[in-house]
Order: structure tokens, then C-alpha cells, then sequence
């Protein structure tokens, strides 16, 4: 689904990423762990088209989307791919409803089908009752809950969440990491997620540890299992 091809990348003489090669399948859960400065956050972002790299390619179902022009990428980014950040991110002013349509909205959607959309995401994650609430109202794990709503508004191909769970407590934290995989469960929705968790690493399909710009481990859960 997604192939990371020979990705380098630097800031003026610091080298970030050298010669990066990874494929992330549909349906997966992907975890990339490592010490800060390792890179991470940077794949991460090249991943969702935020940052180009200095060389290499990165592929969606065999296109090469840092080919595109800066428009028609915007418009893929809001098409294909979700963001969840380690600070919620919702806009303050918008109640939750309203911040989950609004990538639905930017993408063309017509107000009806986005909101109708945001409240069935909202009422899947447990927030129907907060729809009309603004940020400043809800919880922190209510407010990343809408966040995640957020995300997945227009269906995306994958969702790539940044220490997502960062900024919560214990419970919220658990109550997060179970969000993902029920959301796969009855998706069917791809995460890619940089985390300094290690109970979250340890529940996903693969982790890729990461150091110095360079992939230097990837394990496979399911062959630890088997």
C-alpha cells in the first residue's frame, strides 16, 4: 500500500534521514520507536506528504506522490491521509462537530454529507453527547478521542499519529491504544504511529526502531507470537 523508497533527508548539515526503505500494508498497525533524534518524527512527516524528502520516493498503491505539484498534493493529503498529534490540535472557537467536518469540508464535501459523517464518527468514539461542546469543555482524552474523529473523516488510507497519546494520563492512554485497534478491527484502518509508549510498541503488528537517521531493526510481532 505504501512504499518508502531510498528516503534521505536533511536540515543545512545535519543529516536526518539516510536511505530509508519501508512498506507499511493495509489494515496494519505500525509502530516507529526510538531515542529523540533518531528521526522519527521527520519519516513520519515525509510519510504524510508535510515534508519532502532530498531524495527517494514515497509511493501510494504505486504512485509516486512527491511527484505531484504542491496543489494536487494538498488535495491528496486531505483525501488519503489523517493526522493525530500529540496536542489535540482542535481549533478553539469550533465546537467538536464542527472540527471533525472540517477536513470533510475543505475537501469539497457538501456541508450535509461532512457533518452527517463527523456525527457518526463522533457517536462511534463515544462523544455524541459533547458534539456541541467546544475543546475547552471536554476532557483531554475526550478532546484526543475527537481529535482521532477528526482524522478519520474522510476515510483515509492511513491515519499517522505522532505520540498521540503523549499528553494523557494512564487510563486515557490505555483507552487510546484500544481506540486504534478497534477501529482496525471494524474499519479496516491503517496506523502508522511514532511513540515513545512501550506497552503501545509491544501491542502492534510490527516495530520499527529507528536511530541516527536509519531503520535499524524492524520486528515483527506476529512471527514473536508464532
Amino acid at each position: 500500500m505504501i512504499q518508502v523508497r531510498d528516503i534521505s533527508k536533511s536540515y543545512g548539515n545535519l543529516q536526518v534521514l539516510s536511505d530509508i526503505n519501508l512498506d507499511i500494508m493495509k489494515s496494519e498497525i505500525v509502530s516507529i520507536v526510538g531515542p529523540s533524534g533518531a528521526g522519527k518524527t521527520t519519516l513520519l512527516q515525509i510519510i504524510g506528504t508535510l515534508e519532502r524528502p532530498d531524495s527517494g520516493k514515497v509511493l501510494y498503491d504505486g504512485e509516486d506522490v512527491m511527484s505531484l505539484k504542491d496543489a494536487r498534493l494538498a488535495k491528496f493529503r486531505n483525501r488519503n491521509i489523517g493526522f493525530v498529534f500529540q496536542f489535540h490540535q482542535l481549533l478553539p472557537e469550533f465546537t467538536v462537530v464542527e472540527n471533525v467536518a472540517m477536513p470533510a469540508l475543505i475537501g469539497g464535501s457538501s456541508r450535509a454529507a461532512a457533518f452527517s459523517k463527523a456525527k457518526e464518527l463522533i457517536e462511534y468514539l463515544g462523544l455524541a453527547d459533547r458534539a456541541d461542546h467546544k475543546p475547552a469543555q471536554l476532557s483531554g482524552g475526550e478532546r484526543q478521542r475527537a481529535a482521532v474523529a477528526r482524522a478519520l473523516v474522510n476515510s483515509p488510507r492511513v491515519v499517522l499519529a505522532d505520540e498521540p497519546s503523549g499528553s494523557l494520563d494512564s487510563h486515557n492512554r490505555r483507552e487510546l491504544h484500544k481506540l486504534f485497534f478497534d477501529l482496525r478491527r471494524d474499519m479496516g484502518h491503517t496506523f502508522v504511529i511514532v511513540t515513545h509508549d512501550e506497552s503501545l510498541a509491544a501491542d502492534t503488528d510490527r516495530i520499527i526502531h529507528m536511530r541516527d537517521g536509519h531503520i535499524t531493526e524492524i520486528i515483527n510481532q506476529k512471527d514473536i507470537i508464532a
